[in-house]
């Protein structure tokens, strides 16, 4: 760890990692509901136990993202974050939000926007908090080397915020309110949150593969480029069916089937700069997390975006289990990946130590995966199932659901080893390890 003040990073990967372990605990349950739907119904109904679960999952990455920046700014800036405290009081104010939030759904206090349930007050703390973020992060980059790699994740980082400001704006018609809900949900997942992802897969690239940073940047210089120009359109997708012009079915099919381009941009990119790079690092489990990141996030993101996005399918697919089997995977693949990467990175050296328990966190890494794979499969299987029995052959919705039960039991069954893989990537990463390095020995973090 060539700067202190890397060491910011280190309970921001803490508090994430142990949202993380609850937000799947909450996806169990939920999946354990459409299994047993009496289950929990009075002490906790089901539409809290999913409003924990995508809100946990929201928070954590976030999180995430801010202790990733935190990490890597000093070594991209080469200079010191510009104030821990400012870093650390920030972080106690998300997680206070958070905490609340959370608390106040199981007392029934939300807004009932889907992804935005958070009460006003809370929203004003999570804004105050990302502000801060963003001022001392801001200030590091100002202050020292600006690289592709630095200004690509402020731009996504800042671009976050600001779309992130319309969960102020609550509009009494509901098809007002989708329009820019979607502003918020999809621009931040199918839009900026690409560029926080591109930028943070460049930094591992460069550290892992040894490829030049020159060859690096240009790749990721095209990735955004095609992230914007297909994201802020494709949003049309969501369009289709909410009262809105019947041209934007036109649009977003078209620009949301581009939305697959930057996906497989970041695959080739991935794979051909370790193909390329010369580098033997040491850190075989972080180069896992980096490959299959790029990789899940193809698939998620853009194979299974593109199953249902042109209009004329998604007329019969809409709100079916397809947008969960898209929903889990794109998210697992392209966001949980890459933090989970990053950490994995970044913690031998902030906790001082050789890479250690890599294989205990590869197991992880194979575990989690196929189960999410697994409970790709069988959600896609149950929505076209759900597509023809309900929306072509117009049986009743709770008819058909009578005939889902068996996806819905392997999808419980794919969750709860989620679950477990979980816990053993966060044992990998916080149990013993091997024994400290002293702090004038040099650990094996690679360099450019």
């Amino acid at each position: 760890m060539r700067y202190e003040t890397q060491k910011v990073a280190l309970p921001f990967f803490a508090l994430a990692m142990a949202l993380f372990i609850l937000q799947v605990l909450f996806g169990a349950l939920a999946g354990t509901v459409y299994v047993m739907p009496e289950f929990l119904s009075e002490a906790m109904p089901f539409h809290i136990i999913r409003m924990s679960h995508t809100n946990l999952l929201v928070v954590w990455l976030l999180i995430g993202f801010m202790g990733c920046t935190y990490y890597l700014l000093p070594e991209e800036s080469e200079t010191e974050i510009h104030s821990p405290t400012i870093a650390y009081v920030q972080l106690a104010i998300f997680a206070v939000a958070g905490v609340a939030a959370l608390v106040s759904y199981q007392f029934g206090i939300h807004e009932g926007r889907e992804f935005l349930e958070q009460p006003f007050w809370v929203k004003v703390l999570i804004t105050v908090s990302f502000l801060m973020f963003l001022y001392n992060a801001s200030l590091t980059v100002l202050k020292g080397r600006r690289t592709a790699v630095t200004m690509v994740l402020m731009l996504g980082l800042w671009l976050a915020a600001v779309f992130w400001l319309f969960a102020f704006y609550n509009p009494t018609n509901l098809a007002v309110d989708k329009i820019y809900w979607w502003w918020i949900v999809h621009i931040w997942v199918e839009g900026v949150w690409e560029l926080i992802m591109a930028a943070l897969l460049g930094y591992l690239l460069i550290k892992l593969s040894g490829v030049d940073r020159e060859i690096i940047e240009k790749w990721l210089y095209v990735i955004v480029g095609l992230a914007l120009f297909s994201g802020l359109l494709g949003t049309g997708h969501h369009y289709y069916w909410i009262g809105t012009p019947g041209y934007w079915q036109p649009i977003g099919s078209i620009f949301s089937t581009l939305e697959v381009v930057p996906f497989f941009a970041m695959l080739v990119f991935a794979f051909y700069m370790f193909w390329k790079g010369s580098r033997n690092h040491p850190n075989k489990a972080a180069m896992l997390w980096t490959l299959g990141c790029a990789t899940m996030a193809f698939f998620g993101a853009g194979v299974w975006g593109f199953m249902h996005t042109l209009s004329f399918v998604n007329y019969y697919s809409h709100g079916t289990q397809v947008t969960a089997a898209h929903g889990h995977l794109a998210f697992y693949g392209a966001y949980v990946m890459l933090v989970l990467g990053v950490v994995t990175y970044a913690m031998p050296q902030l906790r001082r130590v050789q890479p250690y328990n890599q294989v205990l966190n590869m197991w992880a890494f194979w575990i989690m995966t196929s189960a999410m794979a697994f409970m790709t499969f069988t959600l896609t299987f149950a929505g076209v199932v759900q597509t023809h029995l309900q929306r072509v052959l117009g049986m009743g919705y709770m008819e058909v659901q009578d005939q889902l039960g068996l996806f819905y039991a392997m999808r419980l069954g794919a969750g709860i080893v989620v679950v477990l893989g979980a816990l053993m990537l966060v044992y990998s990463l916080f149990g013993r390890a091997r024994e400290q390095v002293p702090a004038t020995a040099n650990i094996a973090a690679g360099t450019e």
